[in-house]
């Protein structure tokens, strides 16, 4: 095969014929570049035939180049064929081995699934057997209730009679049971009063406790201080309309007592709870003007900072 390096070596070796050429004859005469060259010599004719013989030979070797290429192309193509072929049957392969060993495990699963279908029927066996014997003794307990059958009226009617017994029994209870308090509270000293009722606010007994104090209320025993604990309670449990009314009775009879800061606080808080948020604030810094390094007035910053 010629190639194009051979045809470059062939032209250099011929200068002569070259240096010829280049001094083209009058008139066109010897113009290898004329497409109907004339008046050749020898020389040109044959460096004309060495021009056409390098023109095939050119387009000769661009074709071969283009077919090459062409060829190049197709092998490319084939091998992408080829390995995308190969990745199938790699994940055929793999498959295919999934699937043997699923049907393996599901000729294993098929004795142990009968195995369990035998024990659910037998327990459903064993089921329906016991359904019968309860139905049998649910026959014998209807057939007793119908001969021991107390009529709807009648059983209103015992109903009604039990009630109002209860009804009598708890009058009667609940009345002794304050005459026996009564009883044992007026023969009760103040400060004994005044005591217990300090005990039994310790262990929450509220009820009892406010009964303690209310005595002592009447009795006039310190009732600045049992209207403060009468508030103190009810402010526990969030009965913040009472409290404030009894804050404001134990303040009026003794604004100087020791446990005035906690009294406001416990106000201005039932205040704000009980949505008189203005009123609320207003105590809050009358403690901190009042009381500044109490632990009250502490309290009270964080509320009006809120």
């Amino acid at each position: 095969m010629i190639t194009c390096k051979k045809v470059l070596l062939l032209l250099s070796c011929l200068p002569p014929i070259f240096s010829l050429a280049a001094e083209p004859s009058a008139f066109g005469a010897g113009d290898l570049t004329n497409s109907n060259p004339y008046g050749l010599t020898s020389n040109e004719k044959v460096l004309l035939e060495t021009k056409k013989n390098l023109h095939k030979v050119s387009v000769k070797s661009n074709n071969q180049e283009n077919e090459l290429d062409s060829l190049r192309e197709r092998i490319d193509g084939l091998q992408s064929i080829i390995e995308s072929l190969s990745r199938k049957a790699h994940n055929n392969k793999i498959n295919l081995k999934k699937q043997n060993e699923l049907n393996n495990l599901k000729l294993e699963n098929t004795g142990e699934y009968e195995k369990r279908l035998s024990e659910v029927v037998t327990a459903n066996t064993q089921s329906i057997e016991k359904q019968k014997i309860v139905m049998q003794d649910m026959s014998l307990l209807i057939d007793t209730i119908n001969k021991e059958y107390v009529s709807k009226n009648e059983f209103n009617r015992l109903v009604n009679d039990v009630n109002a017994f209860k009804v009598l029994v708890a009058k009667e209870l609940k009345s002794s049971s304050k005459k026996v308090n009564n009883s044992s509270i007026s023969k009760k000293s103040s400060a004994t009063l005044y005591n217990e009722a300090a005990a039994l606010y310790k262990k929450k007994y509220y009820t009892n406790a406010i009964r303690n104090y209310e005595v002592l209320i009447k009795r006039k025993y310190k009732p600045a201080y049992a209207h403060y604990m009468i508030g103190e309670m009810n402010y526990k449990r969030k009965n913040y309309a009472t409290a404030i009314s009894y804050f404001k009775k134990s303040s009026s009879l003794y604004s100087k007592a020791s446990y005035m800061p906690n009294l406001m606080l416990h106000t201005a808080v039932s205040m704000e709870k009980t949505g008189d948020t203005g009123h609320a604030n207003t105590f809050f810094k009358a403690i901190v003007s009042k009381y500044p390094n109490s632990a009250e007035a502490k309290d009270a910053r964080v509320f009006l900072q809120q």
